[in-house]
């Protein structure tokens, strides 16, 4: 077995292993924004893998492809940030309404 022929399968491997952990992460996520989040590691975990399939084929015709996901991750990301609705931490929001600010609140004794 090559050396070439070893990295495509040593690449894969780790690639599908990444791609394994981050679908457990879609399915455990507990908000929207760690499944989007999961979901655009899976985009960029498939692009890593054209690439390297286009790098060890010696060949440019994945590239439109590469260039076309590349955005549609980009802008599905940017979307999604946009769109979401503020935080979805339950603890940041139970803070919020007890009024337990933390460090520099308005009663003066903070730190600042």
């Amino acid at each position: 077995m090559s050396a070439v022929t070893w990295l495509h399968y040593a690449s894969g491997g780790v690639l599908g292993l990444a791609a394994l952990l981050v679908a457990v992460r879609i399915t455990r996520g507990p908000t929207m924004l760690d499944r989007s989040i999961a979901f655009d590691v899976i985009v960029a975990i498939a692009l890593g893998g054209f690439a390297v399939d286009a790098a060890l084929r010696h060949s440019a015709e994945n590239l439109p492809l590469l260039l076309v996901a590349t955005m549609l991750g980009f802008v599905g990301s940017v979307s999604i940030a946009r769109f979401s609705p503020g935080s979805d931490d339950v603890e940041a929001e139970r803070i919020e309404r007890q009024g337990d600010v933390g460090f520099g609140d308005r009663t003066g004794d903070g730190p600042l």
